[in-house]
């Protein structure tokens, strides 16, 4: 039976998280239909895992994935709807007030996932039920420019469209399509080029038939690529090099079935490149803890560790103390330490609760 966070464990101690570079803002991005919160803030402890609220802002459509602009000036989210958008918001750091920019149409409905490329100049985004990805240019003053280009699957409407990373040497896009078992390759153009995405020069990776790749994480390296696969259940590793993917190995993450599938979420690496964290849900809801061969990047399964209800995006602090897990069914944030020799999770028994938290990011204060 899952632990129910205490109320009494989620006050926190204003002068410990007032502790100078130990602190962070975490930004919380939650469904909403305009009525409870969108976009939250808090403050938090990387020492102790202590929390405060600072603030929210309402009245903004499921804003289900967040990215932060370079210069942490401005927060980018989709809008996931059917009719699909995308909205900037600038952020008062001092206040952790949002204040609303602009937002342009996706061209692709319900985008799940968005991200921007180093130099601040392009967003991009993953279109679920659309079946495609979105790219648009970025103003000086971080407002959306209107979109400038798009991908549509060959395969419509069987693609799903789930995420978009950029490769750690900047040079390429990979996009995962859930519906057809596939990872899309980019080569990317000059950053002051409006054409983002050299489309001719696009490349397909096949994983396993029935895998539904979802999320991707480069390991610090730069060598190795991991997906999580939401419908398999298993996360299948690369290696990587200047837009070529290997693959080498699949191994288990979510070994049970539920509501006529696996339910794998998200995927993350520790700091330190030790250690692989992979969340499950549907049926066996927790995070699936692997440890990293330094050489190879094999994987081998550790342990796993109970989580709320329906895990979705979880986050890592940066100095590696602490796993914070955003479970939307049961409205918390869960606050886990990491035990860095074992990589094993312990549940702090402090969490934030909200409502229908699913994407975690952190800003500096």
């Amino acid at each position: 039976m899952k632990k129910i966070c205490s109320l009494f464990v989620c006050v926190c101690s204003l002068f410990a998280c007032r502790s100078g570079n130990e602190s962070l803002h975490l930004l919380v991005g939650a469904y909403s239909d305009g009525s409870t919160p969108g976009i939250s803030v808090y403050r938090f402890n990387t020492q102790t895992g202590d929390f405060a609220f600072l603030n929210d802002l309402k009245g903004i459509l499921n804003p289900s994935y967040l990215v932060v602009s370079p210069d942490e000036q401005t927060i980018y989210s989709v809008n996931e709807t059917s009719d699909g958008a995308v909205s900037a918001f600038r952020i008062d750091k001092q206040s952790a007030t949002l204040s609303f920019l602009n937002s342009q149409a996706t061209g692709g409905a319900d985008p799940c996932y968005i991200n921007s490329n180093k130099g601040k100049t392009f967003i991009v985004t993953a279109n679920y039920t659309g079946g495609n990805i979105s790219v648009f240019p970025l103003s000086e003053d971080g407002t959306i420019l209107p979109r400038t280009q798009s991908f549509d699957s060959p395969e419509p409407p069987a693609s799903h469209l789930h995420t978009t990373v950029f490769s750690p040497d900047g040079k390429w896009l990979l996009a995962t399509d859930l519906g057809k078992d596939k990872i899309y390759l980019f080569n990317l153009k000059s950053a002051e080029d409006t054409i983002f995405l050299k489309k001719e020069e696009e490349k397909t990776t096949q994983l396993e038939s029935g895998s539904g790749p979802r999320h991707l994480v480069f390991h610090p390296n730069g060598k190795f690529l991991y997906c999580i696969n939401e419908l398999s259940g298993k996360i299948a590793a690369f290696h990587y090099h200047d837009g070529l993917l290997s693959n080498f190995q699949y191994i288990a993450s979510d070994t049970t079935s539920g509501n006529g599938g696996k339910g794998s979420a998200d995927i993350h690496i520790a700091p330190d490149g030790r250690f692989l964290y992979a969340s499950n849900r549907l049926k066996a809801d927790g995070i699936a803890i692997f440890s990293i061969h330094p050489e190879t990047g094999r994987l081998t399964f550790i342990a796993s560790q109970s989580t709320g209800i329906h895990p979705r995006n979880f986050i890592i602090t940066p100095n590696g103390n602490f796993l914070l897990c955003a479970n939307r069914d049961s409205n918390t944030i869960q606050i886990f330490k990491r035990n860095k020799r074992t990589g094993l999770l312990q549940d702090t028994e402090k969490c934030i609760q909200l409502n229908k938290p699913v994407c975690l990011q952190w800003i500096s204060p």
